[in-house]
């Protein structure tokens, strides 16, 4: 009998269904995929192979109409949206392509907000928010509005917001694409020491393999099921660095 640990990640014949009859559309058709703690993964494949869906439901925003999604052990898709909404609180941190920052709010509030939906004092959102943007790069930049501030400094204050609230798991939608090279190269350095230095699990959706190849594993969606999963021997991150080691998360059996 093996004693590896379970996956943090199991997907097992995950299916998403749009629309009914014969205007239906699967988007996903039973995909399986095992995620470890501590992997960064790069999910790819071209418009409309599922790989967006599959992101939206390994981050709790959508729900699988068949299949079991486990997270820590415990089944999310039989999880009321209240209990999906607290699990995304507590482990799991987005940034996306456009950024989302709100404009006329400094940088440093836009990295509290998390903190502020989770009720904590100003205090503490106030050094949590601090530690944040110091870690991305941007101390200094606290009270700066996005307007003042370059691409790819707004692209840091979306990560400093995605990681204030310590998450289990980064997952990070083309988060390069409004970027040029010389910034997309930045943000992928950063989100590779998040991963290696304080164990995030990364999940990121790209269509670029220059950006693809930061990641430790690359998942090749095509017609809604995973067409190739494979190991990157060598990626392009900062050389170097130690294997990653996953934070402590408590369980997330507490959000029930």
């Amino acid at each position: 009998m093996s004693d590896a640990a379970p996956p943090l990640i199991r997907l097992r014949g995950i299916t998403k269904r749009y629309g009914e009859g014969a205007t239906a559309l699967m988007a996903l058709k039973g995909v399986d995929l095992d995620i470890e703690a501590g992997d960064f993964v790069a999910i790819m494949g071209p418009s409309g192979s599922g790989k967006s869906t599959a992101m939206n439901t390994l981050g709790c925003l959508d729900t699988p109409t068949s299949g079991e999604y486990l997270f820590q052990g415990v089944h999310v898709e039989s999880l009321s949206r209240d209990q999906r909404a607290l699990l995304r609180r507590q482990f799991f941190g987005f940034v996306f392509q456009g950024f989302n920052l709100l404009a006329r709010t400094s940088a440093q509030e836009n990295v509290e907000l998390p903190l502020l939906y989770r009720g904590e004092a100003a205090t503490a959102r106030h050094a949590s928010a601090a530690r944040a943007l110091d870690q991305v790069g941007l101390k200094g930049w606290e009270h700066h509005l996005p307007s003042e501030l370059s691409g790819g400094q707004q692209q840091r204050v979306a990560i400093a917001r995605a990681i204030v609230t310590n998450p289990a798991v980064l997952l990070a939608d083309e988060p390069t694409g409004n970027l040029d090279t010389q910034r997309s190269r930045e943000i992928m350095d950063l989100l590779w020491r998040l991963n290696a230095d304080q164990g995030i699990t990364v999940l990121m959706v790209t269509h670029e393999p220059d950006m693809a190849a930061y990641a430790r594993r690359m998942v090749r969606f095509v017609d809604g099921l995973v067409e190739s999963d494979v190991r990157n021997a060598h990626p392009a991150g900062l050389e170097g660095v130690h294997a990653p080691q996953p934070p402590v998360a408590a369980p997330v059996a507490e959000v029930r």
